[in-house]
């Protein structure tokens, strides 16, 4: 499997970057909008090499002469933000709540800094190395929304109506949905995972339900998840009932008196969607989960809770080393090819 070099067609106007990589981190969906000599991208790749990927393969399908002058982020993460340093001359859009999680995560400078001190003796270190070290990020800028809002709002590309509403807090304290009205699509980002167990930095929950509610509601034809393959409305309703059987679990053990770390390791031996990856990613779900509960209100360091969720399924480190060795070859030829 290798990085996409072309975009899936939805239909005439809009076309997907859909790298499937399962049981990996960074490997996002992007979309393409065109009308006319106008283009909108919803969110961008993770390093220069990936966008500059991206980029090729809209212009295969894009008219001549068009150009992307519109960068929807659907929310702050890196893997769908920081190749936003490549559209220079575009109009940056997000959400007001969205500048609010840019507080939270590495820039690509400090990630690749951190990357460079890992070595492959301490637990937490060798996990970066195996998910992110396969990533450059050198020459990468932390570069942020040009136009923020709130609620909704409405553009035009082209001819083409695309509206915008704000579904955070859920996946992040700002995401947002894009919705393609003419073409019956909804770009979800990250409030839908699809093929790996997910994971939530904002939470509650369930905000992240009441989200893909609001995807249902716009009775879609096609949703883009932030990660993994484009699906229908059955495939959301099922998420959103695998999310609230998470959440009912974790309540469940808050109720009954168990700590954060002895919850996660409950959820982490009791893994009920083995067909899914990243698992250790249940620890992440739990502790974030149980910051609403305890009304924990002081910043979160994604770095320092997603260290703790890999200290506490430590099983997970050399199986997804082991079971992925292939697939983390090839990506790392790929990746920065």
């Amino acid at each position: 499997m290798r990085i996409p070099s072309e975009l899936t067609s939805i239909d005439s106007q809009v076309h997907a970057w859909l790298p499937h990589f399962p049981g990996t981190w960074g490997m996002a969906n992007c979309v393409v909008v065109g009308s006319g000599d106008e283009a909108l991208l919803v969110d961008t790749p993770y390093t220069g090499h990936l966008t500059k990927t991206l980029i090729a393969a809209a212009e295969r399908v894009l008219p001549p002469g068009a150009r992307i002058s519109t960068v929807v982020n659907t929310h702050a993460n890196g893997d769908h933000s920081y190749g936003n340093a490549l559209f220079p001359d575009a109009e940056i859009i997000s959400t007001d709540a969205n500048l609010t999680h840019l507080c939270a995560e590495p820039a690509p400078e400090q990630l690749q800094a951190m990357l460079d001190g890992c070595g492959d003796q301490v637990p937490f270190e060798r996990y970066l190395l195996t998910h992110f070290g396969r990533y450059d990020y050198a020459g990468l800028e932390l570069t942020p929304p040009t136009r923020t809002f709130s609620g909704r709002l409405d553009l035009l590309v082209g001819s083409t109506p695309v509206e915008l509403y704000e579904v955070g807090p859920a996946h992040t304290a700002g995401d947002l949905i894009v919705h393609l009205p003419d073409s019956g699509v909804v770009c979800a980002g990250d409030v839908l995972f699809i093929g790996d167990v997910p994971v939530h930095w904002a939470g509650p929950l369930s905000g992240v339900t009441d989200a893909c509610q609001k995807i249902l509601d716009l009775d879609p034809r096609v949703v883009v998840p932030g990660h993994g393959p484009l699906v229908g409305q059955a495939e959301v309703r099922t998420y959103m009932g695998y999310v609230e059987e998470l959440r009912g679990r974790i309540h469940a053990l808050h109720e009954a008196g168990t700590d954060v770390d002895e919850a996660s390791r409950v959820l982490l031996r009791d893994h009920r969607r083995p067909e899914l990856g990243l698992w250790e990613r249940l620890a992440v779900l739990t502790a974030v989960e149980y910051r609403h509960l305890d009304d924990v209100s002081d910043p979160l360091s994604l770095v320092q809770i997603l260290g703790s969720a890999v200290r506490l399924a430590p099983d997970c480190v050399p199986a997804s080393v082991a079971s992925r060795g292939d697939l983390t070859a090839e990506l790392s030829r790929t990746i920065t090819a």
